[in-house]
């Protein structure tokens, strides 16, 4: 599978697992070529052959019972750590979150740079600043342990070498990045993420935009949260010559509105990383309906 044209949806996951099981007798395994979205689906629909029903009842976490048929993953972009997370995040019929579980990580795992030297520079810094967002949200937040820090601390490091403090892009900066992508993603993995993702989870819900221009959308307004990290973000920005989309709620719906606050709240283990037990008292539905406002 590769070159996923949008965030993967739970019905495409449960219609491959049908013509797979359809068509062959027995497969060896499954193998996803491609971004985090590719790399997603391929790990869903390798938990889907073992387990019944539909991939939707299994969104959320720890609820998915057996183990995966054998799958690999071989990113084609570097930033999103779904090469070495334990989720696969899939939009459903009433949400989107991720099939979050010990049998979701990959089998095995093929990195290699070379595939990514040809990404376009916008698609690649969107990918990165996901990675980016991620050591952010690991190294702010409650859950953090010195597990996830020492991955987080390595990954931070890098993600700011080659977008700031870089001024040309090269085979080493495409090398670093994916080193990146793996450290923040093992961060991830063993802590959490926060206000960012659970934000972002309910524009691209709501409004359909993907996951890594998304994340930067959202951070785009959380200069209050992250004023540090809000401020090398710009800088990364004006020095790439990013131009970040404005303006993507200025025509939403009513109900669309409420999807994005309905699915971002829900998305309870984020808030907790980003504040603790107490976060309904700092994020209030009427906070989150503001910030898209604001998008």
């Amino acid at each position: 599978m590769d070159g996923e044209p949008h965030e993967p949806i739970t019905w495409q996951v449960d219609e491959l697992r049908y013509r797979i099981k359809s068509t062959h007798n027995r497969i060896s395994g499954i193998v996803g070529i491609g971004g985090g979205a590719t790399m997603d689906i391929a790990k869903a629909v390798s938990l889907m052959m073992t387990n019944d029903g539909s991939s939707q009842q299994y969104q959320g976490w720890d609820l998915v019972k057996k183990p995966g048929v054998y799958h690999v993953g071989i990113p084609t972009l570097s930033g999103t750590g779904a090469e070495v997370s334990r989720t696969a995040v899939l939009v459903g019929p009433e949400k989107k979150l991720g099939l979050n579980s010990d049998f979701t990580p990959f089998d095995q795992v093929i990195l290699d740079p070379a595939l990514t030297k040809d990404v376009p520079m916008d698609q690649r810094f969107y990918t990165g600043m996901d990675n980016y967002l991620h050591c952010v949200e690991s190294l702010t937040g409650t859950f953090l342990n010195t597990f996830s820090k020492s991955y987080g601390e390595k990954a931070f490091e890098m993600c700011k070498h080659v977008f700031l403090e870089k001024d040309v892009w090269d085979d080493d900066s495409d090398d670093e990045l994916m080193m990146a992508s793996w450290h923040g993603g093992m961060s991830i993995a063993y802590s959490q993420v926060g206000i960012v993702h659970a934000t972002a989870y309910g524009i691209s819900f709501a409004l359909g935009v993907r996951h890594g221009v998304g994340n930067c959308i959202v951070f785009n307004q959380l200069e209050e949260f992250y004023p540090k990290e809000y401020k090398e973000f710009r800088a990364m920005i004006d020095k790439w010559e990013i131009n970040l989309p404005k303006g993507i709620c200025a025509n939403a719906t009513e109900e669309q509105f409420n999807d994005m606050v309905r699915v971002s709240y829900s998305m309870t283990p984020l808030w907790e990383n980003a504040f603790g037990k107490d976060w309904q008292k700092i994020i209030t539905p009427e906070k989150l309906r503001e910030l898209f406002e604001r998008m």
